[in-house]
């Protein structure tokens, strides 16, 4: 059966809402520091377990197409980018030129994971 584009893309937007859940849920409880820790712990733990219900499928269906190695690296880089976004939006703190260099260095990295030698 021949490879879609559908096939390529719907991991990688699967990684990205699963990202979005995850970064939710390991660093949106910072805005809520007057909370009890137990109380973050359980919702964050809420929030993962959305995040693991797309995270799954789009590492399931992605193999079908990229290599498991390619897999993390594309869920590395969307992460960084996620990440970014949240961390100047939510957390109102933007990231430095030092950020900047280091992210670029492994997008940089995960440049040399897509080629074939």
């Amino acid at each position: 059966m021949p490879l879609s584009l559908w096939s390529f893309l719907f991991p990688i937007g699967m990684l990205i809402v699963s990202n979005v859940f995850m970064t939710f849920a390991w660093y949106g409880h910072l805005k809520f520091k007057d909370q009890p820790l137990w109380t973050v712990i359980a919702v964050s733990w809420a929030i993962a377990f959305v995040e693991y219900c797309f995270a799954v499928p789009a590492n399931r269906y992605g193999s079908s197409v990229y290599s498991a190695a390619q897999l993390k690296t594309i869920q590395e880089v969307i992460t960084l980018v996620v990440f970014a976004l949240f961390s100047w939006f939510y957390l109102g703190q933007p990231l430095a030129w030092n950020h900047a260099i280091g992210f670029g260095f492994i997008i940089l990295g995960a440049f040399f994971i897509f080629q074939r030698f």
